[in-house]
């Protein structure tokens, strides 16, 4: 086993459930740091999204090929949260971040810089590399820094980015585009990534580590490009309308068969230090927390494309007034997830998630009746609804893994979380891309109105897929557990 970083074990405000049952300031302090790191990595990529028409007209490109820009990206970021685990172990959760931080800003600046296409996509994917460790880094120096009594607290802290990115990121980006260029959707990371390095190199606490893990060099090369080939082959979805396309499924199934051969080998009794630690699934909660996220996530994260389309699509509105419109969902969010953490640390995660299921398929189900000229105080009711629904669901369940965990399987939980929640999103967009793709294909009105009617109605029926999957969260949610989580029992893990 690793003697890891004793100093971090001991965070700043006495973590591991002896400071009492605040955040104190120090902690707080360095929820700051982390919150401004997932606010540049998670901003940056709704931001982009505003720009890929912009794009298309200066590079004289196809949708298909700018959509690169955010494929490279994604797979950039599947590629590095494997190894995030382990060089946190190795290093130090503080230098890895002021690194993380670096690299996505360097990125940024020559993103800013490209004149081609292929320049672009190029410096994305260093963008990426750099944004992929951002969040699991962010896990795990919270977690460390509040203890397990107070997981769920630090969790809805760490939300804080998850929720602002979505709701900003189309004002900021079509702003900028709009007063400025394109170039300033990137350049506005190199001030907010130079804060981001003074911060965190002031307040994160010194990096004691004594590294005798080995690199696991066979996890590496079947695990990172495993899952950048099966995502690679999932994100090419929408582009084909089917998943029997050669581009989808030839390295959809090289990826699939690259990640089963990494199950066996991380499990074998002589690797004692795979790149991702299978054997955390021996922990109850830890794994019904991952089923929950799965589903969560390529309900949730999956829809939330429709809505931006709708906007545009049907309604006709700009990606900035798109963006203004969502902004009730964020506001609901935060409205109840601070307290969702709270109750979550009392009374345990479960009753919080299932209370925060229910209230999004609520949300959601409403969408199910959308049309062409469906109120906008209704549609509005409907997203703060599912606002407040997210706010109670989504970071108590990964609370509820995490705070289970020891000290030196906290790097390791918080990547296997970010793994699946990213691989479960991209799924969930590329199965309401091709749903919709679908839905739409059908239009054969010859009329204007004819055609906003039958394009809400494909909507609806998209909607309808997502309230469902939303609800069967359910299943999962009722065995979270259901009361006040103690601090972990050493001889309860294992693995190390």
């Amino acid at each position: 086993m690793t003697t890891l970083q004793k100093n971090e074990s001991s965070p700043p405000g006495g973590g591991g459930g002896g400071a009492g049952d605040k955040l104190d300031s120090k902690v707080l302090l360095v929820a700051g740091v982390v919150v401004l790191g997932g606010i540049m990595s998670i901003l940056d990529i709704t931001v982009v999204s505003v720009g890929l028409q912009t794009f298309q007209k200066e590079f004289e490109a196809t949708s298909a090929q700018v959509a690169w820009t955010m494929t490279g990206y994604t797979l950039a970021l599947a590629s590095v949260i494997p190894l995030t685990g382990w060089a946190a172990d190795r290093f130090g959760t503080k230098r890895l971040y002021l690194l993380a931080v670096a690299l996505f800003a360097a990125g940024s600046a020559l993103c800013a810089a490209a004149n081609s296409l292929e320049m672009l996509v190029a410096f994305r994917v260093i963008q990426g590399l750099g944004g992929g460790m951002l969040m699991p880094l962010g896990m795990t120096i919270l977690t460390r820094a509040a203890g397990p009594e107070r997981v769920g607290r630090v969790m809805a802290v760490l939300g804080i980015p998850m929720l602002l990115g979505p709701i900003f990121g189309p004002i900021l980006g079509g702003w900028l585009i709009d007063i400025a260029s394109w170039h300033w959707i990137f350049l506005i990371n190199l001030p907010i990534g130079a804060i981001a390095l003074v911060y965190a190199a002031l307040v994160l606490p010194k990096d004691h580590v004594e590294p005798s893990e080995t690199f696991d060099w066979v996890g590496v090369l079947l695990l990172s490009p495993g899952l950048a080939c099966f995502l690679y082959g999932v994100s090419s979805i929408p582009e084909t309308g089917t998943v029997w396309a050669a581009k989808v499924l030839i390295p959809a199934i090289i990826g699939l068969v690259l990640v089963a051969a990494f199950v066996p080998w991380a499990l074998r009794p002589a690797n004692i230090h795979p790149l991702i630690d299978l054997r955390l699934f021996q922990n109850r909660d830890l794994s019904v927390a991952v089923i929950a996220m799965s589903l969560f996530a390529m309900a949730f994260f999956g829809a939330s494309l429709l809505f931006p389309l709708y906007f545009q699509q049907v309604r006709g509105e700009s990606a900035l007034d798109s963006g203004v419109l969502l902004a009730p969902q964020g506001i609901g969010a935060m409205i109840t997830m601070p307290i969702a953490g709270m109750l979550a640390d009392r009374i345990g995660p479960g009753k919080i998630v299932i209370t925060g299921i229910v209230v999004i398929t609520v949300g959601m189900g409403m969408f199910t009746q959308l049309t062409a000229d469906t109120s906008y105080a209704y549609i509005i009711t409907a997203l703060f609804i599912m606002g407040l629904g997210m706010g109670a669901s989504m970071m108590p369940i990964m609370a509820s893994a995490l705070a289970t965990l020891r000290e030196h399987t906290v790097a390791r939980g918080s990547t296997l979380m970010n793994i699946v929640q990213q691989v479960a999103a991209s799924i969930g967009t590329a199965l309401f891309s091709v749903l919709l793709t679908n839905g739409l294909k059908d239009i054969t009105a010859r009329t204007p109105d004819g055609i906003k009617d039958q394009m809400g109605d494909a909507f609806a029926s998209v909607f309808l897929v997502a309230a469902v999957l939303i609800a069967v969260c359910l299943i999962p949610a009722l065995l979270l557990p259901r009361r006040k989580v103690k601090a972990a029992d050493p001889t309860a893990m294992v693995g190390h």
